[in-house]
């Protein structure tokens, strides 16, 4: 198992174990059904956003066999089905011209064949091989900046081959994910300051995205210098710790658990907490709470 699925899969039991701990509603079955109910509601948001961006290209080439060339003017009229915000129909010709791309006109006639995503993913090859491939048809996921931003975002695009007369187009239209999906990345994480030289930064709170997620639970990352530590405090629900490098010591009612890499460990609620670090590197972990961690339910103690 990478190291990746196997982190994520630790954030799964840990919450599972948060749950189970009884610090969400006492009604397990209706919080289970509810969860199901919000993985559903998920899944199906992105298939409809799927399906329509197939049927916009499908709607588009059959535009094409109607009109030809002609019907190109219409894709790039702003503020229709065609074209509007971050939705568009973009065209190339098989040998990689781009010949419709409504965000900047200025690139139509380019040739776009050989371009690279920004972590060097050749999208433009993968376009072109996805149209001319037996199916004609298919998805192709990359890394690009939403108009007009800089910073490049994953974006989701399907493709499918037509024709008028004698010259093979690739007809696309895509979606960006994260307008839909949460993401983030540990490196990009802005870290604060607590107890000394200990750093801590949100991967995950429900509190500090955008959107509407219908989760109550948070993901700290936590960074404790060598030969530092946190305090003795108390927390009103319990947390789970899973430890990502280094070593140390956390102190549950003045009882010692080791601490390395790999290990999670269940705090329970109201229970006084301090933890040491007492390795030469950083010690790293991921703090877990369920409810999501609010000032009101931490008290430090003597």
């Amino acid at each position: 198992m990478s190291e990746l699925k196997k982190i994520l899969c630790v954030l799964s039991m840990a919450i599972l174990l948060l749950a189970a701990a009884g610090c969400v509603q006492p009604d397990n079955t209706e919080m289970s059904e509810q969860e199901e109910q919000i993985v559903i509601e998920a899944q199906n948001d992105l298939l409809s956003l799927k399906q329509e961006r197939i049927a916009l290209v499908n709607a588009a080439i059959e535009l094409i066999d109607e009109k030809g060339e002609l019907a190109f003017p219409e894709f790039r009229e702003n503020n229709s089905q065609w074209y509007h915000n971050d939705s568009y129909i973009t065209i190339w010709k098989a040998e990689g011209i781009r010949v419709v791309y409504p965000p900047k006109a200025s690139g139509e006639g380019e040739d776009v064949k050989d371009l690279e995503d920004y972590n060097g993913k050749p999208f433009g090859r993968m376009f072109i091989d996805t149209a001319l491939s037996e199916e004609g048809e298919g998805w192709v996921h990359y890394y690009w900046p939403k108009p007009g931003e800089i910073s490049p975002s994953k974006k989701c695009t399907f493709i499918k081959r037509t024709t008028i007369d004698n010259q093979t187009y690739l007809v696309n239209s895509g979606f960006y994910l994260d307008d839909y999906i949460y993401t983030n990345d540990l490196e990009d994480l802005e870290h604060f300051s607590r107890f000394g030289d200990v750093f801590i930064g949100n991967l995950f709170h429900p509190e500090t995205t955008d959107k509407e997620l219908e989760v109550n639970y948070s993901i700290a990352h936590v960074i404790i210098k060598p030969g530092k530590s946190i305090g003795p405090h108390m927390m009103t629900n319990p947390e789970v710790y899973y430890i990502l490098e280094g070593e140390g010591v956390l102190y549950i009612e003045d009882v010692p658990f080791e601490l390395s890499k790999g290990k999670l460990v269940h705090i329970p609620a109201n229970s006084k907490q301090s933890t040491e670090n007492t390795g030469d590197v950083d010690l790293e972990f991921f703090a877990i709470n369920e409810p999501a961690w609010a000032e009101e339910n931490e008290e430090m103690v003597e």
